[in-house]
């Protein structure tokens, strides 16, 4: 919908735009009003998931591959890393790790151990006589204890800022919203470019035309197949939408062929989801599938 309001200065691509967006909300939509209560009422997903696990004897595996993050990853470290172990700590219900910032600023830590004093509950816990030291009620040993220290900072944009957790969070936002919005009304404008004159009408016919009688009714299936395949790609149904949606508005993919082809996107963005669930425990699997 967002990529769709880049082209309200053209009454006509707007439209077109904007009916194209909303085909993918009312897929969505339409999916959690009928799977949502046919799950609640029959469990039928739970059913299916335990079946596929059981009849394929699928077995966990590593993690689901990331074709973009390898080139996203970089860049994403130079602005900002978060704390994996804040973040785990949290989860999982540590109070320790509330008060400390998700911002990451050492990326390489050590640990050192140094010989320490310590009170233990009483002389017969001592491991040697000579380590102990009895003064009054209170035994005194010395123990070889590991402490964490800091080696080297990271280098992102907020590794030396002082900044509180929530500044950093508006901050990336709204620096992420007017890239995004950048990058939209360039993809308008660059599409609006290319595919002008004999280019738009060769590919208008290649993608909108049906097959030959009696295999007609075939197109909407090639056409869910490419959807599908192109999202397995790109990994990323909004990413392949965002794409198809100013092709609807300057009328180079019709409705008609736009709605197979986000079928297909939501068929290959699950591809995803299913490598990712095969990296889940053995007595997770099932519901991870699920």
């Amino acid at each position: 919908t967002i990529v769709a309001m880049m082209q309200a200065g053209e009454r006509n691509d707007f439209k077109r735009a904007f009916a194209g967006a909303t085909i993918h909300d009312c897929f969505n939509w339409l999916s959690v009003l009928v799977l949502l209560p046919m799950e609640v009422a029959t469990g039928l997903m739970t059913h299916l998931a335990h079946i596929v696990v059981t009849s394929f004897n699928i077995q966990t595996g590593e993690d689901a591959p990331e074709l973009l993050k390898v080139i996203t990853e970089p860049v994403t470290k130079l602005i900002i890393q978060l704390d994996r172990q804040v973040i785990t700590g949290i989860a999982m219900g540590d109070e320790r790790m509330r008060n400390r910032s998700l911002v990451k600023k050492w990326c390489h830590t050590g640990l050192v151990t140094s010989s320490m004093n310590i009170s233990i509950p009483g002389s017969y816990n001592c491991s040697s006589a000579h380590l102990c030291l009895q003064e009054g009620d209170i035994t005194w040993t010395t123990q070889n204890l590991p402490s964490e220290v800091n080696i080297q900072k990271c280098r992102h944009l907020f590794a030396d800022a002082h900044l509180s957790d929530l500044t950093v969070g508006l901050i990336l936002l709204a620096g992420s919203l007017a890239l995004l919005c950048t990058c939209l009304v360039l993809l308008v404008k660059l599409l609006n470019s290319l595919l002008q004159g004999q280019v738009a009408k060769v590919i208008q016919k290649v993608i909108n035309t049906d097959l030959p009688y009696p295999f007609g009714w075939l197109a909407g299936y090639l056409a869910m197949f490419v959807g599908a395949g192109m999202t397995v790609v790109v990994q990323s149904s909004s990413v392949f939408t965002s794409a198809l949606t100013p092709l609807i508005g300057i009328g180079v993919i019709s409705l008609e062929r736009a709605y197979p082809l986000t079928l297909g996107s939501n068929i290959g963005t699950t591809t995803t989801a299913l490598l990712a669930a095969l990296a889940s425990p053995g007595d997770k699997l099932a519901a991870a599938i699920q």
